[in-house]
């Protein structure tokens, strides 16, 4: 990775806990998307025989454990805190990326759970941008969606009217409801 980010103009290495990130979204689109390609093949080939998993996605290559998923990772903290009596309230999974769509997966299996049910009530996945997701809602962009964190902490707790679009769910009422 760090061969490609010394080639490549506004590219940059993330480490985070779980993962090790190329992200190319300030190096120019053509040349950073061959060079993604390109990354992604050669760490494909040089860790065939490591526990690990090469994925690309919105402007990144990542490397991260088998096994490790953000949708795994929502499933072991629900079920904990469910299991602790702790479940909470509320729970909004939103992403806009290939790498969310375990995370929606996830979110829908639990709302589908009868064991889950009485004592979750309100889960919602939601992507950003109009495209096809597991998540049965969506925003059209990031700044909908610091709009609607800052609604739904002013909501009542009655549950806002929402209106159909394309077999998925926009959350236009929420986003109207307090500007």
């Amino acid at each position: 990775m760090q061969v490609y980010t010394e080639t490549t103009d506004g590219s940059s290495i993330e480490s985070k806990e779980s993962a090790l990130v190329w992200h190319y979204l300030d190096a120019d689109h053509d040349f950073g998307s061959f060079q993604a390609k390109e990354l992604q093949g050669h760490l494909e080939r040089v860790l065939s025989n490591e526990p690990v998993v090469v994925k690309c996605g919105h402007y990144i290559v990542e490397v991260k454990p088998q096994g490790v998923s953000k949708g795994l990772a929502v499933n072991k903290l629900i079920h904990t805190l469910v299991k602790n009596g702790k479940a909470p309230d509320f729970l909004m999974c939103v992403g806009n990326d290939r790498s969310d769509e375990d995370m929606f997966e996830s979110i829908n299996g639990m709302t589908s759970n009868a064991v889950l049910s009485p004592t979750m009530p309100e889960l919602f996945a939601c992507s950003v941008g109009q495209k096809p997701s597991k998540a049965k809602y969506y925003v059209d962009d990031t700044s909908e969606v610091i709009r609607l964190l800052k609604n739904v902490t002013r909501i009542p707790s009655q549950r806002q009217d929402v209106s159909a679009s394309h077999g998925r769910v926009t959350f236009r009422g929420v986003l109207d409801y307090v500007d």
